[in-house]
């Protein structure tokens, strides 16, 4: 059985409950892998402490010119849908940042002077002696944007003779389909909040789409379940468990200890889930919900308040791991702050328009690249264009032509749009359209003016649309005379982080004293460096694990960084968020006085 366990946030709880459930099943007798997919915040080993008994790179196959034959022409320039080549002055410019390994600029040149060379991407660490479970990673390396070449790598691992348990990265973009791809269940973790509810219907919409059996999972379920049991049931989405709410379990994750090993009533519970999930494959999968879209309001605005500055700076709030409070962060200082507008960069799990309510002024299409697709009427099943694919999007049809040869159809989900496919094949059997891969949005909301976006499901071209959030967010602060924008950055440390950060005056990182907390932390601390941002650190909960607090300002000391603000585990943030409400509009507890101190600390910093 392949278990696939995704989230559509971050923070939900996906981690616990897969190092958790491995443990359990394991002790139980059952033979299990536990293979960690989330790549770029890869945490599960923190947990299994395993001893790695083998590693290995994962290389895709890049572009590498010979100058001695390539004349300037610019073929491969004009091929190339990622803008990872250029030619200036007759001499080509390959940017492997850019660079998704299609191998049609190799394809197009007429000299032959681009070669394919293996590039490594990431890498993938096995523990095939481990105990009492077989247990595999893979990471991407920092700055990379391949992360489904690692994902298929570190899947090949997969034993269909055991329970394999595939622990998906947040969201719901190629990453996370990725992972998903065959798999027999997916099990959906959330929480009980607006937040959760929202992100939870993205990740049950991709699910859906890919026709697989979708289980939901409560995770700090207090017995007010109620948004996500209406929400189930109106889906069709069974509940597989709910996980209690206990402060005791937060303290015991936060110092890596596996709850199954202290809490029995934890081990019996996952066991009871398992056995829900196993019942999953081979029924009916529902038909996919309509999508939620947000709509234009009809009523004439009031203009944007104009303020008087001539610049303005940007600080960018990122995690390194969802779930560790920045969303809640930056809405509480949304509303502390003056003359600014705030960027909602987390395109692929957007949710600071469930705390600042946003009134839509614009609306817009995002055209990410391009989907090919391909004519049976035209095909010949030559096979050209299954061979130039390098991203698994060609597949038979199951149609035969007149010759009796089997046509091929490709796979939206896993296309690209590098438009290998169409290059290759002699009979025009190809064709590709323009791919709107979601929407961005300029809005009003009661402190200032706002821009975010929406990433379609399973879609690609998330650092783009980021890219163009900011963009508009840089304009309007520029027209109106705004002296801040207050951008809230996406998870992990993959292109869309990428593009949120640089050229970001400011990096504020929302951490929490927990081993994977301060892992995702490292991770992004080295992201911000290799940019050269100044770094600036806020323990959420801090509370919890003392160890783990001080540990995080010894490791913001070695790298330059300040820890600016510590705030306390307080359960009135969860009773703000359930009320829709920032925890300044919530307006108690000791977290609110916390946020009050941080942003008149971040004032006198800027």
């Amino acid at each position: 059985m392949k278990i696939a366990v995704a989230s559509g946030k971050g923070g939900t709880g996906k981690t616990t409950f897969c190092v958790n459930l491995a443990y359990a099943l394991a002790e139980n007798g059952e033979k299990v892998k536990l293979i960690d997919c989330d790549v770029e915040e890869p945490n599960d080993y923190l947990f299994v402490q395993p001893k790695f008994d083998s590693q290995k790179a994962v290389e895709v196959l890049r572009p590498v010119l010979n100058e001695a034959l390539c004349t300037g022409c610019g073929d491969c320039a004009k091929v190339c849908r990622y803008n990872a080549m250029a030619v200036v002055k007759n001499k080509v410019l390959i940017f492997n940042d850019l660079c998704h390994a299609c191998g049609l600029c190799v394809l197009a040149c007429p000299e032959k002077a681009l070669t394919d060379q293996p590039s490594s991407v990431g890498t993938i660490e096995i523990a095939s002696q481990n105990q009492p479970f077989f247990f595999a990673q893979g990471t991407l390396e920092i700055g990379e944007v391949m992360a489904p070449a690692v994902i298929r790598k570190v899947k090949s691992l997969i034993d269909p003779e055991v329970i394999n348990i595939l622990d998906a990265s947040p969201g719901t973009s190629c990453p996370v389909v990725e992972t998903v791809n065959g798999a027999d269940a997916v099990v959906l973790v959330t929480e009980p909040t607006p937040f959760g509810l929202n992100d939870l219907k993205l990740a049950v919409n991709m699910a859906l789409k890919k026709e697989i059996p979708t289980c939901i999972v409560i995770n700090r379920s207090d017995g007010a379940d109620q948004i996500i049991d209406e929400y189930a049931r109106q889906v069709k989405v069974p509940i597989a468990g709910r996980i209690p709410f206990k402060r005791e379990y937060a303290v015991s994750y936060s110092s890596g200890t596996i709850l199954t090993h202290v809490y029995p009533e934890f081990r019996e519970n996952l066991l009871k889930i398992y056995s829900a999930i196993s019942f999953l494959p081979g029924t009916t999968v529902p038909s996919v919900p309509p999508e939620e879209l947000f709509s234009v309001k009809t009523e004439n605005p009031e203009p944007f308040t104009a303020g008087t500055s001539t610049s303005f700076k940007e600080i960018a709030v990122i995690s390194g791991k969802g779930g560790s409070g920045k969303t809640t962060v930056i809405a509480s200082m949304a509303m502390l702050a003056q003359n600014k507008v705030m960027a909602d960069n987390d395109v692929d799990a957007a949710d600071l328009h469930l705390l600042l309510k946003p009134a839509i002024r614009e609306a817009h299409d995002f055209i990410g690249g391009l989907k090919m697709a391909i004519d049976p009427e035209k095909c010949t099943a030559c096979g050209l264009c299954l061979e130039a694919c390098r991203f698994g999007a060609v597949h038979p049809d199951g149609l035969t032509n007149d010759s009796g040869a089997e046509i091929f159809r490709i796979d939206e989900f896993s296309c690209e749009g590098c438009g290998a496919c169409e290059y290759v094949c002699a009979f025009d059997a190809i064709t590709s359209r323009a791919n709107v891969v979601g929407e961005w949005y300029v809005s009003g909301t009661d402190y200032g003016p706002m821009v975010h976006a929406r990433l379609g499901i399973a879609e690609e071209n998330s650092g783009r649309l980021v890219t163009q959030v900011r963009n508009v967010a840089a304009q309007l602060a520029k027209n109106l005379g705004k002296a801040l924008i207050l951008s809230d950055g996406p998870p992990g440390t993959g292109c869309p982080v990428i593009a949120s950060v640089s050229g970001a005056d400011k990096v504020l990182i929302v951490t929490e004293p927990t081993v994977s907390g301060v892992h995702d932390m490292e991770r992004v601390l080295e992201l911000a460096g290799h940019f050269g941002i100044p770094s600036l650190i806020v323990v959420n909960k801090a509370d919890l694990n003392a160890e783990q607090t001080e540990r995080i300002k010894n490791i913001a000391r070695g790298a330059g960084a300040e820890v600016i603000a510590e705030i306390p585990f307080d359960r009135s943030v969860n009773e703000a968020l359930m009320a829709g409400k920032t925890v300044v509009e919530y307006g108690k507890g000791p977290a609110f006085e916390a946020v009050v101190r941080l942003w008149e600390r971040l004032k006198k910093l800027l």
